[in-house]
Formats: C-alpha cells, structure tokens, sequence
C-alpha cells in the first residue's frame, strides 16, 4: 500500500511540476528571446525503497530549453548585419532628401542664380536686375551655407549615437559578464530563463557591434565584435567608451579601454549600429560634404575669373565676385615638430574633394588618401616660391616638422558654409566687355569687326586704345607693327583680347580697340558669365558645374536606394533566421494545448492513485478496528 502511495505521491509532484512548465510556456509566448521548456521525465530507482519493492513511480530528470546553437548564431549574424544596414539606410536617406528636394537642396537656387544673370546679359544697365543677381547669389551662398549646417548637424547626430551606443555596450556586456559567472558557477544546471536572459542580451549587444558569440566550456559564451575584438570574455567585460579624432577633435571616434590604454577601433571592427553609423559618415556623409564644397568652390572660382575679366559700371575692372575660403588642413594631435600648413586653391580642375594625409618621413613629404591609403602624387618642397601641390591645392609649410609628423588636408569639406558674395554694391556688377572695337567711318570694305574677348584679363595693356590698319585684304598692322599676315576668319590679337572679322577688310580700313568705358550697357562679360554653369571647369575640364549638381544628387540618391535596397535584403534574411530560430525554440499554442491535456489527465490519474492508496488503507483501519 506504501507503494502506490508513494507511486502516486511522485507521479503527482512530477506531473505538477511539468504542467508547471507548460504554463510558463503558454505565458511567455510574447516574450523576447523566450525559448520554449520542456520537462523529462525518469522512472524512480525501486532500491530506494527497499528490498522486493516493485517500481518506484516517476520524477523530473531536467527541465531544459529547447534550443539549436546553430540557429541561434544565424540569428545574432543576420541581426548585427541587419542594424548595421537599417542604421546606413536611415541616415543615407535623410542626406538623399535634403540634396534632392527643392526647398532644401541647391539646385533651385542654382538655376534661379544663373537666370538672374541671363536676365541681367539682356539688360546690363539695369539697376533691378543687378539687385536681382546680387540678391539670387546672396541666397545661393545662404543655401549651401544651410546645406554645409544640416551636414555639420548629421555629423553631430553621429557623434552622439556613438556616445549612447557605448554606454548601451557597456552595460549589456557587463550583465553578459555578469550572467556567465553565475552559470558558470551553476555546474550545467544554470536555469533556463537565465540562458534565454544571456542570449538576448547576446543578441542586443551584437545588434550595436556585429560579431559573433563563441561558447566556452559549455557554460559561458564570449562576445567579439566584426573585427574580432573581444567584449565578453568569460566573466570579464571589456568597455568601449569615445575619444576625440586626432585630426579634427570636434569629431569623436570608438576605442576599446584596456589595461589603462584607450586603443581607437578602426571603423571596418565594427558592425551593427555603430558601424552603421561609422560608414555613413565616412562613406555617405563626408563625400557628400566634400562634394558639396567643391561645387560652391568651383562656382565662385569660375565666376570670379570670368567676372574680373569684366568692367563694371564705373569704368573699373570687376574683382571677385564670391568670397572662397582656403582649404582646411589639420595637425595630428601627436605631432612633435612645430610646423604648420597653410593651403591655398590652386588648380580648381584638379580639385576632387578627397581628404588626404600629409606624412613628413626622412626628410620628405608624401600623400595618401585619408579613407583608402592610397597613395596621390605630391610635388614641390613646401617653400613659398615651391609650395607642395596636391590635388590642385598649394601648401605653404613653416615651422620645422618632425618625422612621423602627420596633417589633414580637406581639399573642399565645409567650404559650401563658408562662400559668400563679395560686393554689395549692384553698379560694381561686371557686365561689359572691358573692351570695344569699332569701325572707322571712311572704311570701304565689308569687314564687320565681332565682339572682342578677353583672354587675359590681367595684361597692363588691356585697356590701351590699340589700331588695327589692314594695308590690304591679306596684310594688317596694329599701332604700326607689323605687317602680319591676314587669313578671313582668323583671329586679331593684342595686349591680351582677340577679336575676328566677319566679312573682307579692304585697303586702308581702320578698327579702333579701346576701353568700354563708365556707365556702359555692353552686355558682353554678363553673356559670358550666363554660360558658366555648363562650363567644363572641373574634373581637368571634363565636368560642368551643372553637371556637377546633378552628379552630386545621383551619387548621394544611389548610395541611399543601395542601402535600403540592402537593408530590405537583409530583412528577409532576418526574418527566415528568426523563422528557423522559431521553429526549434519558439511557444506553440497548439502544441503547449496538446500537452497540457495530455499532462491533466495523467495528473487526475496520479491523483486517483492516490485516493485509491487512501481507499485501501482506510479499509485497513476498518478492518482493525472489528
């Protein structure tokens, strides 16, 4: 009779413990990174009950998680990788729409700026449109100004979510670190929840890095980032935390503390949200920065050439009509010589707006690219008569550098916020030729003298009044020079403007070139300046600044359609990991209902033994009592 009770006693407290279990199943089903418990059962062995004792019930053996190491690691992968591409994409698109749309992007202003000028070539000696040009160029630099700024404030949104995100790491590495001690210790018997509680912090840790989870002796799991260092190593927990970039300290970047060193992490170690945010900066938001400069510089450095070849209307020669800034360049925080660089424009077509770092070894300069390491051709000494030049910038060194001493160069990144109109006066506008040519009026040929252009704007003759005489039809001089040979069509040059003919000069035919003089409608130099923007001034003469907008605004729309197309990837990726994860680990209703009808009955029938145990030991008693 103690054996059926004591049969009936086990199966009820085991049976009671595993409907226990499918509860807490059923009321987990929502919960993040819950892997679903199963109970195993095991009979009782009969000897602990005595010699000739037959059958010893049951009793739990293990409550244990279901779960596929294997699965789980396809999920931390597609997790980490599908932050990473989610941060990208969400950042890439708000510098997309900021290029793109009208009200925020520079192409509405361009086009509204070159058409003022267009207006002002029909109408030079108007005042209303010359307040109109300086007014449109006014608001052309106040939107690359404010183009430059919502840049410098993604830069900054940057810098803050490293900040956030390395406070986050800190503390979900540390509970990891935290958690493997306490399994470690558990000898294989560490509870479920409390290794679902680890892989979820596993899985949000690798969401802000990338990487992976390595288990350790069975027990604890270490966490490495993408580039392989190591956060989570058994119960010790490494600490990311931020520190200034050595060029530019406004700027932060991630190290790893340890051993009371901070070692800064290059950008490809790691993955998730920080590396999201890593690679926008320097694969979306810093070509896009420095794009956007070499466009604003590009302009005013056309314009300001075209525009000084120009007379405005009191008679002068136009000066800049744009303010350029000079190119940035940055001393390494490390550096232990006391030289400084100063960089001036140079070459606006050799420009390409990539950073580039400056390197004095063994007496001698050389250049890389900033992102690639690529080498760049560097000339010069860095002398004030022999500047070093690189990528159509000139670099003036003083001071003495020290080797291994190390400057950034940026060419182009935040000149857009920078560049500003020059001249506030509407009548020092340079709309006319400098100078004119007209014919004498005893002139018997049919020669028709064109407009003359401007090749040197600089020559100290410019503006001397210049004759030119044909002494026939196939010979000219010019203030008495010459003769020089005649070709119909050809060019007429002198003291730094040419001019051609349209029609047969005859004997005797005079053409007088001088000065165009104060308060003139000529609306030459404005046509000019109306042509700039399809003018192949960048790229070594091979890309317009029209086409540098639009280029612009295709290169920053494609990295923005690749990153959300990727991140789309990635998402069904994720999702078929989670699936597979689901499959092994995941609650079904169906299944827990299924079990916990099954696990009731064989209760009630514990529970019946039970009463049958009492039922026999009570007639026991009865029968006594007789």
């Amino acid at each position: 009779m103690s054996n059926v009770l004591s049969t009936g006693t086990s199966a009820l407290i085991a049976f009671q413990r595993a409907l226990s279990t499918v509860s807490h199943n059923v009321a987990n089903i929502n919960t993040p990174g819950y892997s679903r418990q199963r109970v195993d059962f095991t009979t009782r062995n009969p000897t602990d009950y005595g010699y000739g004792h037959v059958g010893g019930g049951t009793k739990i053996a293990d409550i244990h998680r279901v779960a596929d190491s294997l699965a789980i690691s396809r999920l931390l992968d597609a997790g980490g990788e599908l932050a990473r591409l989610q941060q990208l994409s969400g950042l890439s698109s708000r510098v997309d729409s900021l290029v793109s749309n009208n009200a925020t992007g520079i192409a509405g202003m361009w086009s509204n700026f070159f058409d003022s000028v267009s207006a002002l070539s029909s109408n030079a000696a108007s005042s209303a449109e010359r307040e109109n040009l300086l007014a449109q160029g006014n608001a052309l630099a106040t939107r690359f100004a404010q183009l430059d700024g919502e840049f410098d404030r993604l830069d900054g949104e940057v810098d803050a979510g490293l900040q956030s995100a390395a406070g986050e790491i800190n503390r979900l590495a540390a509970e990891i670190a935290q958690l493997n001690g306490k399994i470690g210790s558990s000898a294989g018997s560490a509870a479920p929840d409390l290794l679902d509680r680890r892989d979820l912090l596993v899985s949000q840790l690798v969401e802000y890095t990338g990487g992976s989870a390595v288990a350790q002796d069975g027990s604890t799991i270490n966490v490495v980032t993408a580039g392989g260092q190591a956060l989570v190593v058994g119960a010790t927990a490494s600490r990311l935390t931020t520190v200034s970039d050595p060029f530019q300290p406004g700027r932060l970047q991630i190290a790893l503390e340890t051993q009371g060193q901070q070692i800064r992490l290059d950008e490809r170690a790691l993955g998730g949200r920080v590396g999201g945010l890593l690679e926008f900066r320097s694969s979306v938001l810093d070509p896009a920065l420095a794009e956007l400069g070499r466009i604003a510089i590009g302009l005013g450095d056309a314009f300001n050439q075209a525009h000084a070849a120009g007379m405005d209307l009191y008679g002068q020669m136009g000066g800049a009509f744009f303010d350029l800034p000079v190119p940035n360049v940055n001393a390494h925080a490390g550096n232990a010589g006391t030289a400084a660089l100063q960089a001036s424009l140079g070459d606006i077509g050799a420009m390409d707006g990539h950073a580039v770092v400056l390197r004095f070894d063994a007496g001698g300069w050389s250049a890389t690219r900033a992102d690639t390491g690529a080498s760049v051709p560097l000339t010069g000494t860095g002398t004030a008569a022999d500047p070093l030049r690189v990528n159509g910038v000139e670099i003036e060194v003083s001071g003495a550098p020290a080797n291994g001493d190390r400057f950034l160069l940026q060419p182009t990144a935040g000149a857009a916020g920078a560049i500003s109109v020059a001249i506030t006066d509407p009548s020092r506008i340079a709309a006319a030729s400098p100078v004119k040519v007209s014919a004498d009026l005893a002139n018997t040929g049919t020669g028709i003298a064109g407009k003359p252009v401007v090749g040197d704007a600089a020559h100290p003759d410019l503006l001397a009044t210049a004759s030119i005489e044909f002494i026939d039809g196939n010979q000219y001089t010019i203030d008495g020079a010459g003769p020089f040979a005649y070709v119909p069509g050809q060019a007429l040059s002198a003291n730094g403007w040419s001019m051609t003919l349209d029609g047969v000069p005859a004997a005797g035919d005079v053409f007088t070139v001088g000065p165009t003089g104060a308060g003139s409608s000529d609306n030459g130099n404005a046509a000019l300046l109306a042509n700039l923007d399809d003018a192949r001034t960048l790229n070594g003469g091979t890309v317009s600044l029209n086409g540098a907008v639009a280029g612009l605004t295709t290169s920053v729309g494609s990295a923005a359609r690749q990153a959300q197309y990727s991140a789309e990837a990635q998402q069904v990726i994720h999702g078929q990991a989670q699936a597979a994860r689901d499959s092994v680990s995941g609650v079904n209703l169906d299944e827990e209902a299924a079990d916990m009808l099954r696990l009731q009955q064989a209760y009630q029938a514990a529970a019946q033994i039970i009463s049958t145990a009492d039922a026999m030991f009570q007639s026991i008693l009865n029968a006594t009592r007789r």
